[in-house]
Order: structure tokens, then C-alpha cells, then sequence
């Protein structure tokens, strides 16, 4: 297994169990995690109650919070796993709340100004885990995490994100720039059928995953390098 930095995210739908998963692989390898802003995001709850005048407030306070931490990543010496990545932010979020008239033609292209603007001076994660989930997955554990703000979010927003994380995840690897050392390994997990925070063979299962694409990831450095 690579004994080099790794960068790894974790990405998928609101109640997908990124966050769980991501607190148990950090204890498992001793990864340094780094988590969505949730219970201290001032716009989230604003948010789900008026998407329309919140949209544009909220998304950019999602960027600049992982933006700064994304920062923080490259700059530290130790192996991280986050939370989100902030391609989700634009690729899905955004997109989603621009489509759905949500989100303004002007506020949505100064939104997507300032993602181009990041996006040069960050590095890809190494590998990216993605949490596929249906739709009645999703509604299931929304409701049993109980946040008062997301109890509101319909099934017809949830379909429009997974549909959007499918064609993201589709064209993620052949955005690769394969002259970069860091080839972005793309690992998907169908979760439906996994309980990985009660049930230790699922979290085991995605355990033997995570440590296949590791040894791929570092095999396919070395040819790079």
C-alpha cells in the first residue's frame, strides 16, 4: 500500500453517508478528515426554507469554505479524506439551483467566474469515492439523522442531483490530465444494500475497496513518475 500522501474525497447526494463514512475510514488508516460545514453554516437553514434568495449566499459560502480547506490540504504533510469535494459544489449544487430557477443568470456566471478562478491553483484529489444512492436511500436516512432543515427536501431535488451526479461522475476520469502524477482514481460504491456504521463486514467490504484502489492509485503513480 502507498506510503505517500493521499488525498481522498468522498462524494455523493444529501444523505448518502458521507459524512459517516468518512469519520470511519479516517480512523481506519489514520487519515485527517475534513468535513462539510453543516452545524456552523449561517445559510443552510435560511436556505431550505427560501432556495430562491439564499441560493447564490449559500453556494458561495460552500466555496470559499472548501476552498480554504482544500488550501489547507495541499499544504499539509499528512494523508486527508474530506468531506465533499468542491467540484460537487459547482458541477451539481449550482447547476442544479440555475436550472431550476433558483439561482439567476447573473449570480450563477459569477459564481462559475469565481470556481474557474480556484480550480487552477487546487490539486485534484488522488482518489475520489463516490457513494451512489437511490432516491428512497437517500429519503430514508435524511429523515433517520433527523435535521430539522432537511425535512423539507423533496424527492423531485434529490432526482435532479443524482441524475446531475451521474453525468458528472461519467466524464469525472476523462477530465483527467495525465501528465499529473495524481491519475484521480474513481471508486464507486453502490450503498443501498450497505450498512457501513452498524454493520462492520459492510464497512470491511468498503475497507478491501478503498485499499485495491490505494495500490492502484500508487502503482499507476510510480509508472507516471
Amino acid at each position: 500500500m502507498s506510503g505517500r500522501k493521499l488525498f481522498v474525497s468522498i462524494a455523493g447526494n444529501i444523505g448518502s453517508g458521507k459524512s459517516s463514512l468518512t469519520k470511519l475510514l479516517s480512523e481506519h488508516f489514520n487519515w485527517v478528515p475534513f468535513f462539510e460545514s453543516v452545524d456552523d453554516n449561517p445559510y443552510l437553514k435560511d436556505f431550505y426554507s427560501d432556495m430562491k434568495r439564499w441560493s447564490f449566499h449559500l453556494q458561495v459560502y460552500f466555496l470559499s469554505n472548501r476552498f480554504k480547506n482544500h488550501k489547507k490540504i495541499s499544504e499539509m504533510s499528512e494523508s486527508v479524506i474530506q468531506d465533499r469535494s468542491i467540484y460537487e459544489d459547482a458541477e451539481i449544487f449550482a447547476r442544479n439551483l440555475h436550472e431550476m430557477g433558483n439561482m439567476s443568470v447573473r449570480d450563477y456566471e459569477s459564481y462559475n467566474e469565481l470556481f474557474k478562478v480556484m480550480i487552477p491553483y487546487l490539486r485534484r484529489p488522488d482518489i475520489l469515492i463516490y457513494l451512489r444512492a437511490n432516491v428512497e436511500t437517500l429519503l430514508r436516512q435524511i429523515k433517520l439523522r433527523g435535521r430539522g432543515f432537511e425535512q423539507g427536501i423533496t424527492k423531485d431535488y434529490l432526482v435532479r442531483l443524482n441524475a446531475s451526479y451521474e453525468e458528472w461522475i461519467e466524464k469525472y476520469n476523462e477530465e483527467t490530465d495525465l501528465s499529473d502524477a495524481s491519475l484521480n482514481k474513481l471508486l464507486i460504491i453502490e450503498s443501498d444494500d450497505l450498512d457501513f456504521v452498524y454493520n462492520r463486514k459492510h464497512l470491511d467490504e468498503i475497507v478491501r475497496k478503498v485499499e485495491a484502489a490505494i495500490d492502484s492509485e500508487a502503482t499507476a503513480h510510480r509508472e507516471v513518475a
